[in-house]
């Protein structure tokens, strides 16, 4: 039996909508990266960016549980001597809501030309509105209960 590998030019990409209001950070977050990266397909190949597109709507309305509002701090240097910064992910989901799941998402990426090429399909929005209406997005469900 052979084996066979994906090539660029036969991949299909498809776009998927996800609504993120009250679905766990993690959860989505470990869900979106699978589809990204195309490992939900039978033609996937490490070596090839096989994934989809993905656009997130509704990130101002994601759910964090436990104490995390207050407890989770996201962390950041300025390069200069003592500039380590700290900002809570309360007053990150008040002023960048949609980098929380993108700091999550990336997390769960490789850290490798090709994670960063994978990372750039993904569309991150606060609010209901987006602009990938032209691509026909299909839904994606994410609840508070699936793997």
């Amino acid at each position: 039996m052979k084996t066979s590998h994906a090539k660029p030019g036969e991949i299909e990409r498809k776009w998927h909508v996800v609504d993120a209001r009250d679905v766990p950070v993690g959860r989505l977050a470990s869900r979106v990266a699978m589809i990204l990266r195309g490992k939900n397909k039978p033609q996937f190949t490490p070596q090839t960016d096989t994934g989809d597109f993905v656009v997130v709507i509704n990130a101002a309305q994601i759910k964090l549980t436990g104490n995390k509002l207050q407890g989770k701090n996201y962390y950041r240097h300025t390069d200069y001597a003592g500039g380590l910064r700290a900002t809570t992910a309360q007053s990150m989901l008040d002023k960048h809501p949609e980098r929380v799941l993108e700091i999550a998402v990336k997390g769960m990426l490789p850290r490798t030309p090709m994670g960063r090429k994978v990372f750039s399909k993904l569309k991150v929005y606060s609010g209901s509105e987006h602009p990938h209406a032209a691509q026909q997005p299909t839904p994606l469900v994410v609840t508070k209960d699936q793997e």
